[in-house]
Order: C-alpha cells, then structure tokens, then sequence
C-alpha cells in the first residue's frame, strides 16, 4: 500500500487543484492495474462494506497496544478519528510486508462471515505487517469511512492526463454499477467494465448554476425555453436491450423504489436514456403531490401497496440524452426536446412519464423557472451546462419580470 500511502499524503499536504491533479495522474501512470479500479472505486465512492464494528475495533486495538479500555477512550477523545487514534496507539510493525491495496481490500472482503476470533486474527496479523501510514489508512478501510475529499472532475481531469483518453468519455464509463472486484483496470476505461445484465450505466448529471447577471446577460429571449422546477427528485431512466434502471442524481440505483416506473420498460425504444424529475402525482388534479408525498418513498427499499397507490410516483421528463443508443449529448436541445416529445407522445395513455411543455416566450426571471437554450448541446463533463442551463434563484423574482405561461 505504500504508492497508495504517497498518494494520500501528497494529497493531504497541499490545497492546490493542479498540483493534486498532478499527482494522481502520476499513480494512475505507475500504480498495478488491480490498485488503480479500487482507487477509482475508493474515489468515486464505491467503498467495501464494513466487515468489523468500532466497539470490536476498540478492544481489539487496546489488548494489541496493551492499555486498558480508558486510557484507549481518552486518547480517542483527544484525536476524534478512530483509524487514527490506533494508528498511533499500536506498537511499532514487528515485520514489515508489502502488501498492494488490492490484496489488503480483498482481505478486508473475505473477512465477512467469519467468527470474530478469524477477523480478530486477521486485523491484528495486518496491524503488525503495515507502517503507521498504511496501518491507518487500512484502518480507514476497515471503519468504512474512508474519504480523499478529491471531486470527481479532478479525478476524470488526472485518469485523463494518465490515459490519453478524453474526460467526458472517461465520467460516462465511470458511472454506474460496475464492481471493482471483478473489473479489469483496462476495461473500465475502454468502457467494457463487466454488468450484471445490460448495460445500465447512466451519463454524468449536469447541473445548473446560478445567474449571476441580470437576465439581459442570457441574450435574446427568443432563443430559451423555460419550464418549472419542480420540487422532486432528479432522475435518469435507462432503457436498454436487456436492461432498465432509475438513477438518482446521487448515483444511486432506484428501480427497486419506483416500482411504477417498470411498465415503461415494455413500452420505451431500446436504447432511450431520459433525463428528468420523479415526483410523487396526483393523477386526478394532474398535478404534482407535495414533496412530503415523495420523501415517504425514497428512504425504503420496499414500497408498500397502500404507499404505491397513496403517493403514486411520474417521471417528468425535460431531456434525452440517449435515442436508439447514439448519444445525443452534442445534438441542440431543439432536436433533442422534439425527440424526446416524439417519444413521450408514443406512449400509452396514462404512462407512469411525461413531459409539459416549455414556455418558448417566457420572459425569464420568475422564481421557480428553469431556462435552457434552444441550440445548448448538453455537453459531456461534469460541469458541462454551465452555458446553458441556468437556474434563476428565488432572490433574483421580484426586480425580474413575470413568466407568461
């Protein structure tokens, strides 16, 4: 774990974007193969379940440093960091081993199920072997809370300088479900990382920044289309051969919570990717539910029946990014939004999705208006709307003009 140690400590001892990007793009040139997908899946969130709790931690950490459980609490109370605090309470390593991150991830993995006396065994065998950078960053792993505070832009930005491969490509084949345990460092880049079943990767989300000018910075009203935030949860639908999935903005796989969404998968085109807004609806006002309706139903990993039928969910949809498995990210949103409408409007009456019309003469600048330009394309990186999507903020309402809609 030493590269790994390095990179966390050069990390960790500067503040500037150039030169932490510099020097994850130097590991990413030197690093194994296997360490480089568990560092990609390490900073990019994908971290392994916790296989040993703190409480266990604790004791074990104080019966290896030979001190009793108080003076163990009392040095955690003055460091506040539980990897650290064992770090720099255990003995020095009797053997030092060189041991790769993904040897130490994998060990940390195969601990799972197993009695508390093996896990014991295993955590202070490492303890032992490691160095006291290495020793806490194995500790970091083994609480589950490890954290390198690197944005995902500055990572794409370096695996990018190390690869030779375009960033956009690179946040696109990040995405999604793919396991770091079983995905070849040179696959993940080529974007043939192996799925349980199609693929179900979603494209990075763009987000919207806030005006900072007045509206007459945005030019010609003519060219922007205006619709409402809605005040639910942002989402992307996949529908391709072989796969359907919801994500959240979060990256977080959803399906399984909007079970109402899943008939769109019989009816949608192989191959359409839609970007748009869960909201729980009322389809007797046809109208959104209020939010609180909503919240109901994303903490649970099961709806209920009676929640399905109090608190239906809809997908309003306002992109696609995807139409018969061509990306149409760089298309002006135009011909995008007349695809997406074309394909919204083919669906059966009733579709858990759909979409409401811009207001092609809004005057923009009302609360509650999301405005985007009509020849915008989408974009590929992660702040790629920056241009053209720009979310006007309540503050800015009252000295703007009213939306005619």
């Amino acid at each position: 774990m030493n590269r790994f140690a390095a990179l966390f400590a050069a990390l960790d001892g500067t503040t500037k974007t150039s030169a932490k990007t510099a020097a994850i793009a130097d590991y990413f040139r030197t690093a194994p193969d296997a360490d480089r997908v568990w560092t990609i899946a390490l900073l990019t969130g994908r971290r392994p379940k916790r296989a040993v709790n703190a409480t266990e931690l604790r004791l074990w950490a104080a019966e290896a440093a030979g001190i009793p459980d108080w003076l163990f609490e009392e040095s955690y109370t003055v460091v506040g960091d539980l990897a650290e605090t064992i770090a720099l309470l255990l003995p020095p390593a009797t053997a030092t081993v060189e041991l790769t991150l993904d040897q130490a991830i994998r060990s940390l993995i195969q601990l799972t199920g197993q009695t508390i006396e093996a896990r014991k065994a295993a955590v202070r065998a490492a303890w032992s072997q490691l160095p006291t950078t290495e020793r806490f960053l194995f500790n970091k792993l083994l609480t589950g809370g490890f954290r390198m505070g690197v944005a995902q832009g500055l990572l794409t930005r370096a695996l990018a300088q190390a690869t030779g491969v375009e960033e956009a490509t690179l946040a696109h084949r990040l995405m999604g479900n793919w396991d770091p345990a079983r995905t070849p460092f040179a696959a993940l880049i080529a974007g043939d990382s192996p799925t349980d079943g199609g693929d179900v990767r979603p494209y990075p989300f763009a987000l919207a920044s806030q005006l900072e000018d007045g509206p007459e910075s945005l030019g010609g009203l003519e060219d922007w289309l205006a619709e409402w935030k809605w005040d639910g949860i942002r989402g992307q639908l996949i529908a391709r051969p072989g796969a359907f999935a919801l994500w959240s903005r979060g990256e977080e796989l959803i399906t399984d919570r909007f079970p109402d969404l899943a008939p769109l998968a019989d009816f949608l085109p192989p191959g359409t990717v839609i970007d748009g807004e869960i909201l729980a609806w009322d389809a007797a006002q046809n109208r959104p539910m209020p939010f609180a309706a909503l919240q109901k139903r994303i903490g649970r990993k099961t709806v209920p029946k009676s929640l399905l039928t109090e608190a239906p969910a809809k997908l309003l949809a306002y992109d696609l990014l995807e139409d018969a498995g061509q990306d149409l990210r760089d298309q002006p949103l135009s011909y995008r939004r007349a695809r997406l409408e074309a394909i919204i409007t083919a669906l059966p009456p009733r579709s858990a999705a759909g979409h409401l019309p811009h207001h092609p003469r809004a005057r923009l600048g009302q609360a509650g208006k999301d405005p985007r330009h009509r020849k915008g394309g989408r974009g590929r990186g992660p702040d790629a709307e920056t241009r053209h999507l720009i979310l006007l903020r309540r503050a800015q309402a009252r000295r703007l003009v009213e939306v005619e809609a």
